[in-house]
């Protein structure tokens, strides 16, 4: 039969069979190839889908399904982007060599990098090939010795003074999935990749492909780190938590019961060691959770975020009378925290991420205070979130003369703020302590949150009396979302461009006061694909694509300031539910294809 039309994607398939080092991922290409050269629909799309242009840098690097072709996460890709990424650092120390030596400091030292992997399929191979490639171009590299948490790559990168770092991890992405993701030293700080570097090295991965061709030259010439890394990151962030807390806190009892999952990831044994040094309470675990397995045997989607995957978590706590739930995603750079509901004791809630980062930010703001009045000085720093994350904690900010900033979405950006003291995303990613480490940390924040419970619960108080608490001092902000799920990221970007080809002028009853399309040149450090509709009743709508899951993301936001905590929190659940209606009814109009009901102003 013939090749169904084919033959120039036959011809790209091949040529990457015969250098991809995985017999598996060969042998799924081989009957893949075949099946489409019969005619086969599905197996044409599916190669088209994974071999037609490159995966494109998302979240500080790489993320997506794996299997074969340059637009999956497999060996060839990962050592085509450690090729890139050297040409990359070369290139960078090149320009500060001859900085150097026109200041006459001498030649600076090889630039080198730390590579961690955490518990996912193929996370420890695409490491070892990251190593190898890294090295044979001839760079210092030290591997981490086992599967590890993101944020202790994201440590070692400043805590080594590397130039740079690589993490294999899919994060909370499904399980099929895995990432290759890129952390900067030098005057990066051990940050998270951004624009216009990732660019750069996204050029040099198609340069060192026409230079080089798509075998990259390896070499076994790098190091293992030894146990004193961790041991230094546990020790830093115990340290952070325990400077924090008073005398008296730290010995309060009784501690209150906590369990704890890692979700099948890495969290686990560098989480209790950090607790056991900041004398938190010893966390029960979810034994089924407990231990690194890539298959993820017990949850759908490995994100704290759902409910789903927080179950066995839940019925642990109920069994033992607990107090909180402590969960952290496959890579431990997530945090979900979760009490009894205080209407259902029996029944377990999940803090949003608002909720408690409002709380992180508000504690970070006090052990600012405090340490301003023992220095005799005015108290000073920077407490920042994303753009898409709840506005309380500008309110909080202002409340003890902080600065206050809002980012695009992802710690490449919070990272960097100025002055920062604490920094948080909606979607459960906290940076407790920015002296220790330039990223989201779901170990610290953890033992933050814990500390903070602690305080609470020998006072006799829940956290959801601190939220009440918090309502009635900045005001209530209260946060919802919807999530729009697609097959592909081609069908979210496709949603988003209908959004603006059909602006909506009103959602319900409100009309729309003011619009922001972060795609303006100059309202951002960079373009960005979200927009932002301010309500004129004060409320908000942001809409955005995810930067690593096919799914497009809407945020809504509204407050009060008006009553009792209880009051607040009714006429902002009031507020939300009319929004949230006319927000989906405004969307369905891009899955029916039709001109959507956009509203009338008034």
């Amino acid at each position: 039969m013939g090749d169904g039309g084919i033959g120039s994607l036959a011809a790209r398939v091949r040529e990457w069979i015969g250098i991809d080092p995985d017999p598996e991922t060969r042998a799924d290409t081989q009957a893949l190839l075949l099946l489409a050269e019969s005619g086969d629909p599905r197996a044409v799309a599916e190669l088209r889908d994974a071999f037609h242009g490159r995966l494109r840098f998302g979240t500080a690097g790489l993320r997506a399904e794996l299997g074969a072709g340059p637009r999956r996460m497999n060996r060839v890709v990962v050592a085509q982007s450690s090729a890139g990424l050297a040409a990359f650092l070369h290139e960078r120390a090149g320009r500060r060599a001859s900085s150097s030596m026109r200041e006459g400091l001498g030649a600076p030292q090889a630039p080198s990098v730390i590579v961690g992997f955490d518990g996912r399929v193929n996370s420890d191979v695409f490491a070892r090939d990251a190593a190898e490639v890294l090295a044979g171009a001839g760079l210092d590299v030290v591997l981490l010795p086992e599967p590890l948490p993101t944020p202790v790559t994201a440590f070692a990168v400043r805590h080594l003074r590397a130039s740079a770092g690589v993490m294999i991890t899919a994060s909370h992405n499904p399980p099929r999935d895995n990432g290759y993701k890129i952390y900067l030293g030098d005057e990066d700080g051990g940050a998270q990749v951004a624009p216009p570097d990732d660019r750069r090295i996204a050029a040099l991965i198609e340069q060192e492909l026409a230079r080089c061709g798509p075998v990259p030259a390896r070499s076994e010439n790098y190091r293992l780190a030894g146990s004193e890394l961790v041991d230094a990151y546990v020790a830093a962030t115990a340290g952070a938590v325990r400077s924090g807390r008073s005398a008296d806190s730290a010995k309060t009892t009784p501690q209150p019961v906590v369990v704890y999952t890692a979700m099948h990831g890495v969290g686990a044994g560098v989480s209790r060691r950090v607790f056991s040094l900041a004398g938190l309470p010893e966390a029960i675990p979810v034994d089924e959770q407990d231990r690194p397995d890539g298959g993820f045997p017990t949850v759908v989607y490995p994100n704290p975020e759902e409910r789903q995957a927080l179950e066995l978590a839940f019925e642990l706590a109920a069994s033992h009378g607990a107090h909180y739930v402590v969960a952290h995603d496959p890579d431990a750079d997530r945090l979900a925290l979760a009490a009894p509901r205080p209407d259902d004791p029996s029944r377990f809630r999940r803090l949003s991420g608002n909720q408690l980062g409002l709380l992180l930010g508000w504690r970070a703001a006090e052990r600012e205070r405090a340490a301003a009045e023992r220095e005799q000085r005015t108290p000073g720093g920077t407490l920042a979130n994303t753009i898409v994350s709840s506005p309380a904690l500008g309110a909080v900010a202002r409340a003890y003369g902080l600065d206050h900033a809002e980012t695009l979405a992802g710690f490449k950006w919070v990272a960097r703020v100025p002055g920062l003291l604490f920094g948080f995303e909606e979607s459960l990613g906290y940076l407790t302590d920015p002296q220790v480490v330039a990223d989201k940390d779901g170990v610290s924040a953890a033992a933050e949150a814990l500390a903070l419970v602690c305080e609470l619960h020998a006072s006799g108080r829940t956290v959801w009396q601190l939220l009440d608490e918090a309502s009635e001092r900045f005001g209530h902000f209260a946060s919802a979302q919807i999530v729009l799920r697609r097959s592909r990221v081609a069908e979210v970007e496709a949603l988003s461009a209908w959004v603006r080809e059909h602006p909506p002028v009103a959602f319900g009853e409100i009309p729309v006061a003011r619009v922001r399309d972060f795609r303006t040149p100059g309202l951002a450090p960079v373009r960005a694909n979200v927009l932002a509709y301010d309500l004129a009743d004060g409320s908000r709508v942001m809409i955005r694509p995810s930067g690593t899951e096919p799914k497009l993301k809407v945020y809504l936001d509204a407050f009060s300031d008006v009553g009792s905590a209880a009051d607040r929190r009714a006429a902002t659940r009031a507020a939300l539910g009319p929004i949230e209606a006319a927000v989906r009814s405004y969307l369905d109009g891009a899955a029916l294809g039709a001109e959507p009901d956009r509203g009338e102003a008034l």
